[in-house]
């Protein structure tokens, strides 16, 4: 492998609570154990390297890295750009017609004499980085590619614990416990708090799980309406999970009769694949993105719900709510914090040993952090509904296990 000399970073895809701190992760391992080396941030992900628009990373940068671990968000900006997806990067003005974003692309890393470059993102965003090294390498350039898992769905495979995923669901917790104070602003009140998975249930369960836990350190005062089970979560619905809405509604009828308020935690792609089968019956066509995946703003998992259940469970008013965008925005709480640090430590060391792959705890390989193949980097690992905490959450709120739903990626 030839020397390191340069190297560049970005960040792609959605926010996640961890992209400023690994961009500060690397910036500060690198300028500590190798100052030499050159570092570039491409501005706006695969967008600003089609366009060639780059930020050095001066001494000032590099010596006040650390300030980007108090910050959420990406400060040098991100889009959704897929290099393989020619028609949208030319309807975007990315390339001209007739050009390839892989060949725009590498020639542009060329141009730049980038010998590492290190992806911030999801699985999109890292196979994204796999094709444009291999086509670099089939045209006798070298670039080694490392990149680090952003997820706040935690749903890439195999890598066990995704950047930013604890972060998502601890404020996720926190935006909940703002909302579900809406319980008593009218009588037979549904409110349904929607958190980000498209394939995957484990931020909505984990988000309810931190959630329940903080409630139980909580003091109430029955007395004057102030109670525990009011300001529970009732019921959880993930994609993994088979939803009898028939049976949770009389369970769940039975909760509003007795305590006059229903809170549901529900995952965006929980129900998704019915609710897209009812848009086609019906004629509809269902949006989607240049990776085509269904745009779940625009397809709306949690009113959809909120009709279903208000009819069945007699509530007169309903409100859906979505954390998504306050919990993906904020800054790394301290196990994520910990965890991009190792990660980009490792990333690192990985760069200079010419070792390609996204670093994370490898699942098939006794959950040792280390550079995972890009071959076998996949999104829509599902969330496993038989892990214990999941089944002592439901049983704690009185929901049974619903059947176990294969989820597909």
């Amino acid at each position: 492998m030839k020397e390191v000399k340069k190297v560049a970073l970005l960040t792609a895809g959605g926010l996640a609570p961890c992209l400023s701190s690994a961009i500060g992760g690397l910036i500060e391992r690198y300028s500590k154990d190798h100052p030499e080396i050159e570092i570039i941030c491409y501005i706006g992900g695969y967008k600003g390297l089609l366009l060639g628009e780059s930020i050095p990373v001066t001494d000032e940068i590099r010596k006040n890295a650390p300030v980007l671990y108090k910050h959420g968000g990406s400060p040098i900006g991100n889009s959704r750009v897929k290099l393989t997806n020619i028609k949208d990067c030319e309807k975007r003005g990315l390339v001209k017609e007739g050009e390839n974003p892989l060949e725009v692309a590498a020639a542009q890393l060329v141009k730049d004499g980038v010998d590492v470059l290190h992806t911030i993102g999801g699985d999109d965003t890292n196979t994204t980085a796999a094709d444009l090294a291999a086509f670099l390498a089939e045209n006798d350039y070298q670039l080694t590619v490392v990149g680090l898992p952003k997820t706040i769905d935690n749903d890439v495979f195999p890598i066990k614990q995704s950047l930013g995923a604890w972060t998502a669901a601890e404020k996720g917790a926190k935006f909940f416990s703002y909302v579900v104070a809406e319980h008593n602003a009218n009588p037979r009140m549904l409110i349904i708090h929607e958190v980000m998975g498209r394939n995957c249930g484990w931020l909505t369960a984990y988000t309810a799980k931190v959630y329940h836990e903080h409630l139980e350190k909580m003091d109430f005062l029955p007395q004057m309406g102030l109670s525990k089970i009011r300001k529970d979560v009732h019921a959880i619905f993930v994609p993994e999970m088979a939803v009898d809405i028939e049976a949770e509604a009389a369970r769940l009828k039975k909760v509003m009769d007795d305590i006059d308020n229903v809170n549901i935690f529900i995952s965006e792609g929980a129900g998704l694949e019915d609710i897209v089968k009812q848009m086609e019956e019906a004629g509809e066509t269902v949006p989607r993105d240049a990776f085509g995946h269904v745009k779940l703003d625009a397809v709306n998992p949690g009113q959809w719900f909120g009709k279903q259940f208000a009819k069945l469970l007699g509530a007169e008013k309903v409100l859906i709510q979505k954390s998504g965008y306050y919990a993906r925005a904020a800054s790394s709480n301290a196990a994520d914090l910990k965890l991009i640090k190792a990660c980009c430590d490792k990333a690192v060391e990985c760069a200079l040993a010419g070792i390609g792959g996204v670093i994370g705890e490898d699942e098939d390989a006794n959950d040792e952090l280390r550079a995972c193949e890009f071959p076998r980097i996949a999104g829509g690992k599902p969330f496993d509904i038989d892990v214990p905490w999941f089944g002592e959450l439901l049983a704690d709120i009185g929901q049974a296990k619903g059947e176990k739903v294969v989820v597909g990626h």
